[in-house]
C-alpha cells in the first residue's frame, strides 16, 4: 500500500470518526439529561410535594433515542452481540461470502427501521402523550438513530471484497424474486420468520438485527401490517420508565470502574480470604457476588472481575482456562443478585414486581454461591505460605463506600422507598460524588468516557429489546402464545406440573445458549409464565428460575455468548474452558433443580 493510499484512506476515515464522536456524544448527553430529569422528578415529588407532570414522558423519550443512537456507536466499533461458532467453521471463501450477505442484510434492515421510524414520526405530527409533548419527537431520534446505524453498516460493506458484496446482493434478489414468482405457494410467513431467523444467527448476525429481520418477514410477506407500525412496536418496547434503570445501573458500575472501588473491593477479599485453601478461585466467586450489586450488568461484572484475577490466576500457577470457566460459572450464580439486568427486563415483560424478583433472587443466589465456593476450597490448590500484605486503610476506605452503594440499593428496594429506576439514578449520583469529591480518582475525561460506554452498553441490550417485541408482537397476531400456552397445559394435565418446569428450564436453557439473555426471557417468559400461574406456580418462583436457567444457556458451550465473552476477557480459547465449565454447570444444574422444587428457596424473603 502507498502513501498515497494510507492518505487516502485517513481522510476517507475522518468524517467517519467525525460522525462516530457525534453520535456518542447525543447518547451520553441524552443518558445524562435523562438522569437529570428523574433526580429532578424524584427531588420534586418528595422535597417539594410537586411532581413534575412532564418527567415521564420526557423520560421515555430520551430513553428511546438513547436506545437507537447508543445502538449505532456499538456497532461502529464492532460490539453487537452475534454467534460466530458456525461461520468461523467454515471455509474462507464461503466465510467471506457468508459475512458480506449478513453485512448486506444489516444495512438493509438498519435502512428499513428509520424509514419506517421517520415515517411513523410523519404520521404522529399534531398528536401528543399524555402530559402534551409531541409524539414525533421519539420517533424522529429514532429514525435519526438507525440511520446512523444504517451508515455505519454501509461503510462495513464498503470495505468487504467488491466480488463477495456483489454476490450477496444477487442471492438477495434471487431469494426475494423466487418468494414473489411462487405466490401463494410460497412457505408460510411463519416459516420464513423462523428460518430468516435461525438462519441469520448461524450467519453470526447481530441477535437484535435477527430478530428484526423475522418480525420484517411479516410485514414483507403478510402485507397487513404497515412498516408504520413495526416502527411503532420497536419503540414500544422501550418506551418505559423502568428500563431506565438498565443504562443507570451500568453507568453506576462503569462510575465505579473509573474510580478504582472494584480494585480495591477485589484486593479487600484477597486479604481477607486469599490464605484459603483455593482461596483465589473463592476471592473470584465472592467478588462476582460483590459486583454484581453494583453494575447490574454480567458482562460488566466478568469484565471488573476477570481482568483482575484471571492474570493473577496465571501468576499463581493455576489454569487459565479453569479460572475463566469459574468466572463464567460465578456469572451464572449472580444472574439473579440485585440490580440484575435480566431481573428487571423480566419484570417488565411479565409485569411482576421487581424489588419482589430482587429479593426472591438472594437465597438461590447464595445457595449457588455457597456451592461453588466449597468446590473451590475442597478442590483447590493451597496457597503459597507468603503471607499476604495487610488492608491499608485506602483499600478498606474505598471497599466501605463500594459496599456503601450495595446497601442504598438493597435498602431502598426493602424499604420501598423507591422505585428501581429512581434508586439508579441515585446510585448515580452517589459514584458521581464518591468517584470525584471523597476518592478524587474520577476525572472529567474518565466520567465522560463512562457516560459514553454505558449509553453504547444501553444501546446493545434496549435494541435487542426492542426488536424482541416487534417479534412478540408479530406472535400474537399470529396466536402463538395462545396455542403454545394449550400446548403446554395439555402437557402438564397428562404428566404433572413438575414435567412443565423441566420442559421450561430446557426450553431457556437451550435458547439462552443461541439468544442473548434478554432476548430469551423477552420472548418466553411472556408465554409460558401464564401458563404457570395457571398450574399454580409462584410467578417469582418461576421467573427466577427462568433467569437461572437463561444464564445457565448464556454460559454454556459451544454457544453461550457469555462464555465466549468471559474467553474474551481472560484471554484463553474457549477449548481450554469447556471440561472445567461443565463440571461447573453439572453443579449449578443440581442448584436449579433444587431451587425449582422447593419454591421456599425464592419464597423466603
Amino acid at each position: 500500500m502507498t502513501a498515497a493510499d494510507v492518505t487516502a484512506g485517513r481522510a476517507r476515515s475522518l468524517p467517519l470518526r467525525a460522525l462516530l464522536r457525534v453520535v456518542d456524544a447525543l447518547a451520553a448527553a441524552m443518558l445524562a439529561a435523562d438522569l437529570v430529569v428523574v433526580a429532578a422528578s424524584v427531588i420534586a415529588r418528595f422535597v417539594f410535594d410537586a411532581p413534575l407532570d412532564w418527567a415521564d414522558d420526557v423520560a421515555r423519550g430520551l430513553l428511546v433515542a438513547l436506545s437507537f443512537f447508543g445502538a449505532a456507536g456499538a456497532m461502529a466499533r464492532d460490539e453487537s452481540l452475534g454467534v460466530r461458532f458456525f461461520v468461523d467453521r467454515l471455509p474462507a471463501a464461503l466465510r467471506r461470502a457468508v459475512d458480506a450477505l449478513v453485512a448486506v442484510l444489516v444495512a438493509g434492515i438498519a435502512g428499513t427501521i428509520a424509514v419506517h421510524a421517520i415515517g411513523m414520526g410523519v404520521l404522529t405530527v399534531g398528536q401528543t402523550t399524555g402530559s402534551g409533548l409531541p409524539l414525533e419527537w421519539t420517533f424522529y431520534p429514532m429514525g435519526g438513530g438507525a440511520a446512523c446505524m444504517a451508515v455505519f453498516a454501509l461503510v462495513h460493506v464498503a470495505r468487504l471484497r467488491l466480488r463477495d458484496v456483489a454476490l450477496a446482493v444477487v442471492v438477495l434478489a434471487a431469494l426475494a424474486g423466487g418468494a414473489w414468482l411462487l405466490g401463494e405457494h410460497a412457505p408460510s410467513t411463519g416459516a420464513l420468520m423462523f428460518w430468516s431467523f435461525a438462519l441469520a444467527l448461524a450467519g453470526g448476525m447481530p441477535i437484535g438485527f435477527a430478530l428484526a429481520l423475522s418480525a420484517l418477514m411479516f410485514v414483507w410477506n403478510d402485507g397487513s401490517l404497515p412498516g408504520a407500525i413495526f416502527a411503532q412496536q420497536m419503540a414500544r418496547g422501550i418506551d418505559n420508565f423502568v428500563l431506565l434503570a438498565i443504562p443507570f445501573f451500568l453507568l453506576t458500575g462503569a462510575l465505579m470502574e473509573a474510580s478504582g472501588i472494584s480494585v480495591r473491593l477485589i484486593a479487600l477479599l484477597e486479604r481477607l480470604v486469599g490464605r484459603l485453601r483455593g482461596g483465589l478461585n473463592v476471592v473470584m466467586v465472592l467478588s462476582m457476588v460483590v459486583f454484581s450489586g453494583m453494575s447490574g450488568s454480567k458482562m460488566a461484572d466478568v469484565a471488573a472481575v476477570g481482568s483482575v484475577l484471571v492474570p493473577a490466576a496465571r501468576r499463581d500457577g493455576q489454569n487459565p482456562g479453569q479460572a475463566v470457566a469459574l468466572l463464567a460459572a460465578s456469572a451464572v450464580m449472580a444472574e439473579t443478585i440485585p440490580p440484575c439486568i435480566n431481573l428487571i427486563l423480566l419484570g417488565f415483560v411479565a409485569n411482576l414486581s421487581i424489588g419482589g424478583l430482587f429479593m426472591a433472587g438472594l437465597v438461590p443466589a447464595a445457595l449457588m454461591a455457597a456451592a461453588l465456593v466449597l468446590v473451590a476450597i475442597v478442590f483447590g490448590a493451597p496457597r503459597a505460605a507468603t503471607p499476604l500484605p495487610r488492608a491499608t486503610a485506602r483499600v478498606w476506605s474505598g471497599a466501605a463506600l463500594g459496599l456503601g452503594l450495595i446497601a442504598m440499593i438493597f435498602g431502598g428496594f426493602r424499604t420501598g422507598f423507591a422505585t428501581a429506576t429512581e434508586i439508579s439514578a441515585f446510585a448515580v449520583i452517589y459514584a458521581l460524588v464518591v468517584g470525584a469529591g471523597v476518592l478524587r480518582e474520577l476525572t472529567p475525561r474518565a466520567a465522560v468516557q463512562s457516560f459514553v460506554h454505558a449509553a453504547s452498553r444501553s444501546g446493545l441490550v434496549l435494541f435487542i429489546v426492542a426488536a424482541a417485541q416487534a417479534v412478540a408482537f408479530v406472535l400474537t397476531l399470529q396466536q402463538v402464545p395462545h396455542a403454545l400456552g394449550a400446548e403446554m397445559v395439555a402437557l402438564s394435565q397428562h404428566h404433572g406440573a413438575w414435567v412443565f418446569m423441566l420442559a421450561s428450564i430446557a426450553i431457556l436453557v437451550v435458547m439462552g445458549s443461541v439468544l442473548e439473555g434478554a432476548a430469551a426471557l423477552i420472548i418466553f417468559a411472556p408465554l409460558l409464565l401464564p401458563v404457570a400461574s395457571a398450574l399454580g406456580i409462584a410467578p417469582l418462583h418461576y421467573g427466577v428460575v427462568l433467569v437461572i436457567a437463561m444464564g445457565i444457556g448464556l454460559f454454556a458451550p459451544p454457544l453461550g455468548l457469555g462464555l465466549y465473552g468471559a474467553c474474551l476477557i481472560g484471554g484463553v480459547p474457549i477449548e481450554a474452558t469447556v471440561r472445567p465449565m461443565l463440571l461447573y454447570l453439572g453443579l449449578l444444574v443440581l442448584c436449579l433443580l433444587a431451587i425449582a422444587f422447593l419454591p421456599a428457596l425464592t419464597m423466603l424473603l
